[in-house]
């Protein structure tokens, strides 16, 4: 039998937010547990919560500190290959965006000009075309397409030949 979706969101009923906070706690735990042992790794856990004085630190605060320990003890430049401070991880982040940002605009460049040449062979009139932002840019990507082509062309008639 399935389980049913669960909403990621407060729990409105504390006795029940209580009873859920407990379960989850424990299957984190057992899960930790079973990474540490099956796969050999240091691993340790802290958990604060309102419903203890103390914060509850797996396994012992021995292990912990000893796990803490060998973090600090990584190379500073590398501490791990997908480990990094804010400021790499937003860099990181704003760089894919800007990628993403520059292939849309190449689409919509290369979408403006397909409809101004459907516009062109149904007689549009060439001073309708002032709207285009960058001519050179146009130009650029028109010719790109040419090259792309004529290289398909060559490669099509060379399996043919062949």
């Amino acid at each position: 039998m399935g389980r049913r979706k669960v909403k990621h969101e407060l729990i409105s009923n504390e006795s029940a937010r209580k009873v859920t906070f407990r379960k989850r706690k424990a299957g984190l735990l057992k899960k930790l547990d079973e990474l540490a042992t099956l796969c050999g790794v240091i691993a340790c856990a802290i958990i604060f919560s309102a419903y203890d004085d103390q914060p509850e630190i797996w396994p012992s605060p021995a292990e912990a500190l000893f796990a803490f320990e060998e973090l600090k003890r990584l190379p500073s430049r590398k501490p791990g290959k997908y480990m990094m401070d804010q400021e790499a991880f937003l860099s990181t982040n704003v760089s894919k965006l800007n990628q993403q940002l520059e292939k849309q605009r190449r689409k919509n460049l290369g979408l403006e000009l397909e409809l101004m040449m459907a516009g062109c062979t149904e007689g549009m009139d060439l001073h309708d075309l002032k709207h285009i932002k960058n001519p050179s840019e146009s130009i650029q990507f028109l010719e790109e397409m040419m090259a792309s082509v004529t290289s398909e062309i060559e490669h099509a008639e060379n399996e043919n030949n062949a």
